[in-house]
């Protein structure tokens, strides 16, 4: 596989790691991922008048990510509230590339080569031996946070596909991304104005800055997935973005000085040879 792309990738992982600091950083997680889509809405909405539209051929995609996607948020803030979001993490980003190579052959018929088999299963097996990990270390909810994380991974899986589908229609990766912030932004917006109205704008007056930060590092993350998607087979990428997990073990270590036991080293060092031999395959 191409190293320009291997890196792209994992630039793509380093931002979605970024934005997820922004999500699990103070206050209330929820409402920091919904000012985080939010901004990434704001943000495409301003970009897409320079932008050409996607072929008519990819509408029907972009309107089934928005409805996936929407579950999406929606288990994470649900799987967030009953347990450790350390151990939920990992489940909803480890699962979902293994479904997608799994199905990505009899559905759209991208066939992978061992060598890819066996990268996108070392990274896979890294990042659930994180969540085994959290879950020992579990107190609350450990059996209900799993069976949501698991549930969400298929939805992750799911919308995965259909974007990946989708970008290579639309014959515009960028218009097809922005598009896909605006759809996604729109009804989670509005139903949390509705519904917690009192909290959105004093949590927004705290944290505008982190939500343009955090905007700006999901649109960036998905954006390049998804581009990388149109030139490379769709579960390689998925697999490679889950490395953001090492960024996040990166993160906590250098800025938050939390301290990193051998589980997660190993765990680690098992995503770093996925990576490894998906680069040379």
């Amino acid at each position: 596989m191409s190293g320009t792309i291997v890196l792209i990738v994992l630039l793509a992982a380093f931002l979605h790691a970024s934005w997820n600091a922004v999500v699990k950083s103070n206050g209330d997680k929820f409402l920091n991922a919904v000012i985080v889509t939010g901004a990434a809405g704001l943000i495409a909405l301003l970009f897409l008048p320079f932008l050409p539209a996607p072929d008519r051929s990819s509408w029907p995609f972009l309107a089934t990510s928005m409805v996936l996607q929407v579950i999406y948020i929606c288990l994470v803030a649900a799987a967030y509230k009953v347990g450790d979001m350390s151990q939920a993490y990992p489940i909803m980003r480890g699962t979902p590339p293994l479904l997608v190579a799994l199905a990505s052959g009899p559905l759209i018929g991208e066939v992978l080569s061992l060598p890819r088999w066996i990268g996108i299963g070392f990274i896979c097996c890294g990042v659930l031996a994180l969540a085994l990990e959290a879950r020992r270390r579990a107190v609350m909810g450990s059996g209900r946070t799993t069976a949501l994380a698991l549930l969400n991974a298929v939805f992750i899986a799911s919308y995965t596909l259909v974007d990946g589908v989708g970008v290579r229609k639309s014959g515009a990766a960028a218009a097809y991304t922005m598009w896909v912030f605006v759809l996604n932004a729109l009804p989670l917006v509005v139903w949390t104005l509705a519904t917690h109205r009192e909290r959105v704008w004093p949590h927004l007056q705290s944290r505008l800055h982190l939500a343009f930060i955090g905007g700006v590092g999901t649109l960036g993350s998905y954006g390049l997935a998804l581009w990388a998607m149109t030139v490379a087979p769709i579960a390689v990428v998925a697999a490679l973005r889950e490395t953001s997990i090492l960024f996040a073990i990166a993160i906590s270590a250098i800025f938050l000085k939390e301290r990193i036991g051998w589980q997660r080293v190993v765990a680690a060092a098992l995503i770093v040879m996925g990576v490894v031999i998906i680069r040379l395959s």
